[in-house]
């Protein structure tokens, strides 16, 4: 017996839209699976990134240390001197080495600075870390004019007499 054309073209339909939606499921999932991996993939990756930028190494502070420095205070009432010794902290071994090319300069830039001082201004706290302050601005200034200034961090006072 021979079947109506359309009822083969009936049968054939259900079968391919069986075939069309397996398809489509098929490409949703191989489109879905690759967007996931991909996803993964940045955020391991993005991880690495952080991670290899917490491995840097932290750079050792740089320390120079001057000479004491012994001088005659301003007087009020009573004449007093000071003696100190100064470490400073400086940003590279390469400002070290400026600053120690330097060291005549420095030396009497901070003479003068500190001789400008009263023992009241520089007995207290707040005198100490006034003058820590003023020391890192005339040892920053440029030696020659016109020059890159000094990368001075920080001054610490490693002995401090006041008589």
């Amino acid at each position: 017996m021979a079947q109506d054309p359309k009822q083969e073209s009936e049968e054939a339909a259900p079968a391919s839209k069986k075939k069309l939606i397996i398809i489509i499921a098929a490409l949703v999932l191989v489109i879905g699976g690759g967007g996931g991996a991909w996803f993964f993939m940045q955020q391991k990756s993005d991880v690495k990134k952080v991670e290899v930028k917490k491995e840097e190494p932290i750079k050792a502070p740089v320390f120079l240390a001057l000479d004491t420095f012994t001088v005659n205070l301003q007087p009020d009432p009573d004449e007093r001197f000071l003696q100190v010794d100064i470490s400073l902290q400086v940003a590279s071994p390469e400002v070290a080495e400026a600053i120690k090319l330097h060291m005549p300069s420095v030396k009497n830039r901070l003479l003068l600075l500190l001789t400008s001082k009263s023992a009241a201004e520089i007995s207290t706290l707040e005198g100490k870390q006034d003058l820590s302050k003023e020391i890192i601005d005339e040892v920053s200034k440029p030696f020659p004019p016109n020059t890159k200034p000094q990368e001075v961090l920080d001054v610490f006072f490693t002995s401090f007499v006041v008589q």
